[in-house]
């Protein structure tokens, strides 16, 4: 089941998007994707192996007060579609950095880029990595090549993951992507629908079983004020109210904003109107996910009867959901499920390939070594920059191989975001609502935002939505001090 979905995924991809005849095409589309595709695809491409398997731990230790977070992440995207999309809409950007480029200049646009793609690569080089550990456990236990270490079998499932990621996407550019992540959410959706029903139909009294268990342990709470907390506990508390609604709402205006995997969607619309219809959408639809995903970690509390995972024989809450797949689901419907794993996998893949080539072409190359480039020759170049980059993508997921143990690395690498989101947002909200603000006052702010980070992440406890808004608060507070002290130096002279 899992050989054929993604072989079939592979060949659909590249037809979708075979007809390519330049750079517009192959990293925006021709600017006429559907906004209902980019909304299911925006979605489908935040959705990684990770969120899949570690959504229901996140209620089954504790409630549905993660909920709370996607508020602000509406929130949030309402503030993108409100602040951010007008700018992108001016001048027809091709990237979320060609508008640092033109506010800025060419440094400021080159330094956010390169910061996109080096922190894409860490963190989704680390999601290929989590996603070939079930296909290796798959092709271990079919009794094939059984002379082969772990470590080759982890080898093997990232080079077919991403060989097979590799071929639409190079093939089809970002029309294939998009329409591919539109098949993906439906497939990963409902895996987990059908996760949730053959739960309960394995429960003695169905729904009242769940409800019984949910009540007793006061599983369906949503809110919490946190106002019973003290100072320094609220701000380690990432699951309160006010830190859910204002800290997801800059997260999210940072990531939706300002990070060229969701950006790149957004352009694909055919005008403004349908780019804020695609973002704000997404917002919802994400909330309605995470809510299914909660409720399954709930449905998992009461069949396991509220054991702890350490009473369950694992070692991490995370293992909560697979281990009921492997273990209790029929061996067909499992396959499906383990598809669904891997359509989410694909569908995160897929998209960080084409933001990385877009971002490497159209704000690198093209400016630097490209103006006088044909078409053809640039559509050309832009394919094989997509494959240097699943190749980097696979080389980065194998040297995570030898540190499956290492729990702080993989955790480091996953929230790399956290500490760039800041210095990026604080740029693009420099470049929005400051006239004087200049492009070295744009670099001094980001690199403060991230040595602030890097303090604060490494020596201070506070709550990890908290983080963006640190950061961005410092990059745009010490960019409009350097402009301050700028003007009056030259003022003196």
């Amino acid at each position: 089941i899992v050989i054929v979905y993604m072989t079939v995924s592979a060949i659909i991809g590249a037809w979708i998007g075979r007809k390519q005849k330049s750079t517009n095409d192959y990293f925006l589309g021709g600017r006429n994707i559907p906004w209902f595709a980019v909304t299911f695809s925006i979605v489908a491409t935040e959705t990684s192996v990770l969120t899949f398997i570690s959504i229901p731990a996140v209620s089954y230790l504790g409630d549905m007060t993660f909920l709370q977070i996607c508020m602000g992440y509406i929130l949030g995207r309402i503030l993108v579609a409100w602040l951010m999309i007008p700018a992108y809409y001016r001048g027809q950007m091709n990237t979320a950095y060609h508008f640092l480029g033109q506010r800025f200049g060419q440094v400021m646009r080159n330094t956010a880029s390169i910061t996109f793609m080096l922190t894409r690569v860490l963190a989704d080089g680390v999601r290929l990595f989590a996603t070939a550990i079930p296909l290796a456990f798959i092709i271990r236990s079919s009794g094939l090549f059984s002379e082969l270490t772990a470590g080759q079998f982890y080898l093997i499932s990232i080079l077919i993951i991403g060989v097979i990621t590799m071929v639409y996407t190079y093939i089809g550019g970002i029309r294939s992507v998009i329409w591919m992540d539109v098949t993906q959410m439906i497939v990963y959706l409902g895996g987990a629908v059908l996760a949730g029903i053959i739960i309960l139909s394995k429960l003695p009294q169905g729904f009242s079983t769940v409800t019984e268990f949910a009540a007793e342990s006061d599983k369906l709470r949503i809110i919490n004020t946190g106002f019973q907390m003290s100072f320094q506990t609220y701000t380690k508390a990432p699951y309160t109210l006010f830190t859910g609604l204002i800290a997801g709402a800059i997260f999210s205006l940072a990531s939706h904003g300002t990070d060229q995997i969701i950006v790149q969607r957004v352009l694909t619309c055919k005008d403004m109107k349908a780019s804020r219809k695609a973002i704000v959408w997404s917002g919802i639809l994400v909330f309605l996910q995470f809510m299914l995903f909660l409720f399954v970690g709930i449905l998992l509390y009461a069949y396991y009867g509220g054991a702890s995972y350490q009473e369950l024989g694992l070692l991490r809450a995370d293992g909560l959901f697979p281990k009921f797949i492997v273990e209790e689901m029929p061996v067909g419907i499992s396959g499906l499920i383990v598809a669904a794993l891997f359509a989410a996998a694909m569908s995160t893949l897929s998209s960080s390939l084409s933001s990385l080539s877009s971002a490497a072409t159209l704000d690198i190359y093209i400016p630097l070594l490209g103006k006088d480039k044909s078409e053809a020759d640039l559509l050309k170049i832009s394919r094989i920059i997509t494959l240097g980059w699943g190749i980097i993508l696979i080389i980065t997921a194998s040297l995570f191989i030898q540190l499956e143990e290492s729990t702080t690395v993989v955790e480091f690498a996953l929230g790399i975001a956290s500490y760039t989101y800041g210095g990026l947002l604080g740029a693009f909200l420099l470049g929005i609502f400051s006239r004087t603000a200049s492009q070295k006052d744009a670099i001094i702010g980001f690199f403060a935002a991230l040595a602030v980070m890097i303090v604060i992440i490494q020596t201070v406890q506070i709550a990890w939505p908290l983080y963006t808004v640190v950061g961005s608060i410092t990059a745009v507070s010490v960019g409009t001090l350097s402009g301050i002290l700028n003007r009056r130096s030259n003022a003196k002279t």
